[in-house]
This record gives structure tokens, sequence and C-alpha cells, in this order.
């Protein structure tokens, strides 16, 4: 019996964007006729565009010359963390305050997996928005993808690790994590462990890049190493494993401020004084690092300006402008108590 290969579909702008070497956003510009485009690059997604045989989507041309004056906040994570994690509302406010002096209005849509993924996906990519920005995005999300090659002007907050060119304003984590562990090597510590955050998203890998790099230059073990999922019990879960497995820690850098929250309460549990016994250097710095005992150590993340640097971006896309190449903000540490 012979079976048939499944006949590949139709050629995306991300395949054009590839062919041509440009940015999917530089070839939505040249399909849909926008302006500020060279004329090397808009040559190179002509040559694409015929050799491929692109035909651009019908419903994505009207997205692009029709405006609805509505821009959309997509979140792929449950209700229960966007109501209880800061780095949520300071997007929110953010993007909010970007979009103030514009006519666009926001709408926020929780993309959660199965059918609210659906939902989201068809309400976003059938016309009702006229772009949007994603926020806290996971590797393998089918959300990600579907939403790259609809053509949508599109602005992600963390770059995409499905399309690293894609737009998007970023913290330079691995910096920020580096300077951090290099901070604790500094005060003499030399049994360094990490809780990091979840492996499907840019912050929680570049995190641990940063981390294992400033370990790996002093000549440290890397070998202390937990994961969660930014959350406050994920961290108390995993500081518990890694302070049974390796009693002899003295400072954990940890992947975010609720992380770090949650492995502080361990240590009290254990009667390790913090930082005299444990060291602890958390990441955000979103008002949960003032509020634990004692205040946390953390590298500044600016949220909320992040997410305006984002609306601003999504805006210049609208307008048919060239919105430059990806925001990427500098870290700041933020020194307190715990380290």
């Amino acid at each position: 019996m012979t079976t048939t290969a499944p006949r590949p579909g139709p050629p995306t702008i991300r395949q054009v964007a590839a062919a041509a070497g440009v940015s999917r956003a530089t070839a939505s510009r040249v399909i849909n006729g926008g302006h500020l485009v060279s004329p090397q690059a808009r040559a190179a997604v002509e040559a694409a565009i015929a050799e491929l045989g692109f035909t651009p989507n019908p419903a994505a041309r009207s997205l692009a010359t029709r405006r609805t004056g509505t821009v959309a906040l997509v979140v792929p994570e449950p209700n229960s963390r966007l109501l209880t994690d800061p780095f949520f509302g300071g997007i929110i406010n953010g993007l909010s305050l970007a979009l103030d002096d514009s006519d666009l209005q926001m709408v926020l849509l929780i993309a959660r997996p199965g059918a609210s993924t659906e939902r989201v996906v068809r309400y976003v990519t059938t016309g009702h928005v006229d772009g949007a920005v994603v926020a806290s995005h996971h590797r393998d999300d089918s959300l990600n993808r579907r939403l790259l090659d609809a053509d949508l002007p599109l602005v992600f907050i963390g770059r995409a690790l499905e399309d690293p060119t894609a737009l998007h304003v970023d913290l330079d984590n691995t910096t920020g994590a580096r300077l951090a562990t290099e901070h604790l090597i500094s005060t003499g510590r030399r049994r360094i462990g990490t809780i990091a955050g979840p492996p499907d998203m840019t912050a929680g890998l570049d995190r641990f890049e940063g981390w294992r790099g400033a370990m790996e230059a002093a000549g440290l073990a890397t070998d202390v190493v937990g994961h969660g999922d930014f959350t406050v019990r994920s961290g108390a879960t995993a500081a518990a494993e890694l302070l049974d497995a390796h009693p002899d820690v003295d400072a954990l850098f940890v992947a975010s401020d609720a992380m770090a929250s949650g492995a502080l309460s361990v240590l009290a549990a254990r009667k390790l004084l913090v930082p005299d016994d444990v060291a602890v250097f958390g990441f955000d710095d979103l008002g949960v690092a003032e509020t634990t005992d004692p205040p946390l150590s953390t590298v500044r993340q600016p949220v909320s300006e992040m997410a305006s640097a984002a609306g601003r971006l999504l805006q210049s896309v609208l307008a048919g402008e060239d919105p430059g190449d990806p925001v990427l903000f500098s870290p700041q540490l933020t020194l307190r108590e715990s380290a």
C-alpha cells in the first residue's frame, strides 16, 4: 500500500522574509505597499515572492488597509497568574499609557491552552483588531506561530523563540543575570546555585545562561540548578530540593522575585539566615522585592517602560513607518539586605 505525502501548504510571509534575508515586518511592509523600505530590501522581498509563489492572504491585506481603532494585548497565561503577578499589571499599565495620545483602544485577550487559544487566534486574525502586543509567550505555543503567519502587525514583549527576528522589546536578561551572579561572587560566595525560569521562555533561558556564564568565567561549579515557573510556589519547591541535594549552598540567584520569595520562606523555615548563611538575588524589582524579609536584592526589569515601547513600535507599524530594530533595555542591579 502506498501513501501520498501531504501537500505542503502555501508559502507564508515568514518564509518570504527568510528567503529574502529580512525581518517579517520588512517583508510585510513590502507586500502591503508600506514606505521606508530600502530599495535593496524591496528587491529581495519581491524576488522571494516570485520564487516562492507567495500570494498575500486577503484577510491579512484587509487588516493592513482597514482600521478598527483597536489593538490587542495577548497574554498566553492562566487567569490566576494575570491577577497575582505584578509583571502583568506593569504590562497593562505601560501599554495603555503608550496608547493614551492615540485613537487606539486596547483589548485584553487571555489565551489559555485549548479552546481559549482558538478563540483568541480567530478573533485577532479576522479583522477585529489592527495589531497586537504579545506578552509572556512560550516556545511551542501554537498561538505565536499562527499570529506570525497571519501577517498581522505584531510586537512581542520578549523575543519570540519561533522567530527571533520578529519585532520585539526585551530586557538584556543574560547580562542582568550575569551581573547579579558576579555580585554574589564578589562578596565571597562560591557555592552559588540558581532557580531558573521555564526553559520554554526566552527570559528563563537567558537568565540561566547569564548565571552559568558568570560561574564558568569564575571557575565555579554549575551543578546546583533547579527550575520553576516564575511563581512563589515553584520557587519554594525548587529551593527545598536544592537545599536537600546541596546543603553547602551559600547563595542563590533566582530568576524571578516571586520565586525568590518562595525560596526565602524555605530558608527561614530551615533556620538559615539571609544573607549570613545563604545570600539570595532575585530578578524583576516589581514591588515584591521590597516586601520580603529581608528585602530582596534584584535585577530591575522596567516592565512598564518596555510595554510602552512595544506600544510605540506597534503604532509605527500601523502608521506605515519603519519601526527600526528591536528595542533592548539595559538591566540595573538594585541592592538590598538579602545580598
